[in-house]
């Protein structure tokens, strides 16, 4: 016992750690490395066993984010893993497409004291269920307003409610929809991406990669269009033109301060170094190249400390402050400068 309080003292302390508790999924966004690579996709649930592995670091990290590239309800152990999060203090969140958001999973995200959910859109109409194959628009906005009237008969704040909302080239017309779409929802916050995993050339025509500084002007103009709407109806919109910048050479996946495990344990710096899939290319710069992944270790095997620990991992994180980064990281969209 004492050991272990000492080694305590030294472990790591993690802004967050994502993990994916599970690669299967009931949609299939046309987006979706695992819509495009279901051919080698690997569908597998992170047991219960190998997510107790991460107990003796949780209590120095900050947020426990319960997600990857499956859809977390359909783990069996989910409310199991909020409250081994819970129990040891982290702030815990998810993000879910909202089509399994039934009247008891509301109740039991409440009563677990979530503190965090986010739901998936790409459209302010049509477009999303178009986009997000599998899910419904009408569905999603019901099961976000159904979960804020249980929450007021309850008189609670928690979970708060976010949208993760990916705009696609096509959608940006609609963009000034967005505010009215969640108006009295009770939804607080909003974080607009643009699709920085290229999985098929056929979607490199979505990709919003302004080219000219007037570009990057009416882009930004719109962004902050939206913003200032949401704020009108206390809603906080968050954009990539506005983001913040995180250490690690700017990475806003904050690969100096944090961490994701894949559904089979593996430990990697973000969701886009361990997709379950075997021989799968993507497009960047728009180029078409072969997936690279970036495993330093499984928490089956070691621990978490001493992964992060280790002379590769740390070999890694020192490449973003001489700046001279791995193959997989050059010229990713998560270090875009706007």
């Amino acid at each position: 016992m004492i050991i272990e309080r000492i080694s305590s003292l030294f472990a790591p302390s993690f802004d967050w750690i994502q993990v994916e508790v599970t690669s299967y999924c009931n949609a299939a966004c046309i987006y979706c490395p695992r819509t495009v690579y279901r051919h080698s996709w690997e569908d597998r649930h992170l047991p219960l066993e190998t997510f107790r592995k991460l107990e003796p670091v949780l209590p120095k990290t900050r947020h426990l984010h319960l997600q990857g590239w499956g859809e977390p309800f359909l783990h069996p152990g989910f409310f199991d893993m909020v409250a081994i999060g819970k129990k040891a203090g982290c702030r815990v969140g998810t993000t879910t497409n909202g089509m399994l958001l039934d009247g008891e999973t509301i109740r039991r995200l409440i009563s677990s004291q979530v503190d965090m959910i986010a739901f998936s859109l790409a459209g302010t109409g049509h477009e999303n269920d178009r986009i997000r194959k599998g899910t419904r628009l009408s569905k999603v906005l019901e099961g976000i307003r159904s979960l804020k009237r249980e929450k007021e008969k309850g008189g609670t704040l928690k979970p708060a409610v976010h949208v993760a909302y990916l705009l696609f080239r096509s959608g940006i017309g609609d963009l000034e929809k967005l505010p009215g779409l969640l108006k009295d929802s009770g939804v607080s916050d909003v974080v607009v991406s643009f699709l920085d995993f290229v999985p098929s050339e056929e979607l490199q025509e979505e990709v919003i990669a302004p080219a000219t500084s007037s570009e990057k002007d009416e882009l930004r103009s719109r962004l902050e269009g939206i913003r200032e709407e949401g704020e009108r109806q206390g809603i906080h919109i968050h954009h990539p033109m506005g983001s913040v910048v995180y250490e690690g050479g700017g990475c806003s996946e904050n690969v100096l301060r944090a961490l994701c495990i894949a559904s089979d344990g593996s430990v990697t710096p973000c969701v886009f170094t361990n997709l379950r899939a075997h021989q799968a290319s993507h497009v960047l710069a728009g180029k078409k190249r072969a997936y690279e992944p970036l495993v330093f270790g499984n928490i089956e095997r070691q621990s978490v400390k001493d992964i992060w620990q280790q002379k590769e991992y740390r070999a890694f994180r020192g490449t973003f402050r001489a700046g001279e980064l791995l193959p997989p990281c050059r010229g990713c969209p998560k270090l875009r400068r706007t």
